[in-house]
């Protein structure tokens, strides 16, 4: 399933040196600023690799994010700010912005920067494993996690760490809660298409099938709602994913509620359901193609491709045949005017997100280390904060290539 989820680009940030020479007053503490600009170094390279997995992602994240600890934790014994904290700027572009970084003198901005970054990686890890060609169990459970795991990450920086910036974030970047809220919503929804597909291959039943759907379409309404107030030159695009993907589940949970209604002997209500369906469906397909032509960041999904989207419109078709060809020898029920009511629950497949921590404290950053850093030396004037307009460059990231789709089969 190539092309299915569609994914804003990665952030960009501008080359960080550490070099704080003179400030750095022992051989350890420069050991801990080289560190951390070769750890920094080797995590960026990590987003485009198309070899990294998430335990390599995992590995080079916990280097980097534990001596980033040692610039924000207290060090000292007391509660006061680490000295440390706002002696290096960070500049970072937003996954909506384009090019133009925002930029800040604060370890936490960099801190958080760098693992919205780590979970957008996992939700383009997870795409990419979708896309082949025969997606086996182990791998569909991988997409499923990495999609939870990333919704985790986006939770814990929101309510945890975002706060505690000095500067808070300007509207429409990444940092601020309704994109964060979007992000995190988005991917709940798609761990719970894995499910969903997962349930239809096995042939669970139907008003199973229906509640996932159901809730799974109002997660992407829940979404889209999200980024009505942005600005629609950087929303519209992502917008038009998210009500796709509404309509998608809820001709799904339309159409498996008529299956259900029919087994209950209401043949009038499941033939109004599935007519419901069918409007949910030609409305997805419309708005895969106003999905296609709308301008905005971020790769485009090509969802109406694809054998999962297609097959629905089969089993939408046929399902409804079957419970006219029922109503007129059996039933004669009256098909009502008004759309049955979608009370559905789902008792089980519900996705939550992983819980997410940073790690701990690098054992190279020790209160002893961290009196040897002596601010009254001065920092160097590369530190000085950069102007906001100068632009940085976008990561180059490496193209999803094709395969062949066999739809939601899971080998």
């Amino acid at each position: 399933m190539t092309h299915w989820f569609h994914r804003n680009p990665l952030k960009a940030t501008a080359p960080v040196s550490f070099n704080f020479y003179g400030v750095a007053g022992s051989p350890s503490a420069n050991k801990i600023c080289n560190d951390l600009r070769t750890s920094r170094a080797r995590l960026l390279e990590m987003f485009t690799d198309t070899t990294c997995d998430p335990e390599i992602m995992k590995n080079a994240t916990d280097t980097y994010f534990s001596l980033l600890q040692g610039f924000i934790a207290s060090l000292d014994g007391t509660k006061q700010e680490n000295k440390l904290r706002f002696m290096q700027n960070f500049k970072w572009t937003d996954t909506l912005q384009g090019n133009t970084p925002s930029a800040q003198q604060d370890a936490i901005f960099e801190l958080v920067s760098m693992a919205f970054n780590v979970a957008i990686w996992h939700t383009k890890f997870a795409s990419r494993l979708a896309g082949k060609e025969n997606v086996t169990e182990v791998e569909a459970k991988d997409v499923h996690r990495s999609l939870k795991f990333a919704a985790g990450i986006f939770k814990h920086l929101k309510e945890v760490h975002i706060p505690r910036l000095i500067t808070p974030a300007e509207k429409g970047r990444d940092l601020e809660s309704r994109v964060m809220d979007t992000y995190m919503v988005q991917c709940k929804a798609e761990a719970q298409e894995v499910t969903i597909a997962r349930a239809i291959e096995l042939k669970h039943n139907a008003t199973l099938i229906a509640a996932l759907a159901f809730e799974t379409a109002n997660f992407y309404q829940k979404a889209d709602h999200t980024l009505n107030t942005l600005e629609p030159e950087c929303s519209s695009k992502w917008r038009k994913y998210l009500q796709l993907k509404q309509h998608f589940y809820m001709a799904y949970a339309y159409c498996y509620h008529g299956q259900t209604l029919l087994v209950s002997d209401k043949c009038g209500e499941s033939i109004r359901s599935l007519q419901e369906a069918e409007k949910c469906y030609s409305k997805a397909e419309a708005l895969c193609k106003e999905y296609r032509q709308t301008k905005g960041p971020g790769s485009t999904a090509k969802p109406s491709e694809q054998l999962f989207f297609t097959t629905l419109s089969g089993l939408i078709k046929n399902t409804l045949q079957k419970c006219e060809r029922e109503n007129g020898f059996i039933y004669f029920h009256k098909v009502p005017a008004e759309v049955p009511q979608l009370e559905l629950k789902a008792s089980y497949g519900l996705a939550e997100p992983i819980s997410f921590e940073f790690p701990a404290l690098s054992e190279q950053c020790t209160p002893e280390v961290y009196t040897t850093f002596d601010l009254t030396k001065g920092a160097k004037a590369e530190n000085a904060k950069p102007k906001q307009e100068e632009e940085v460059k976008p990561m180059k990231e490496p193209d999803l290539k094709p395969q062949k789709d066999t739809g939601c089969v899971i080998s």
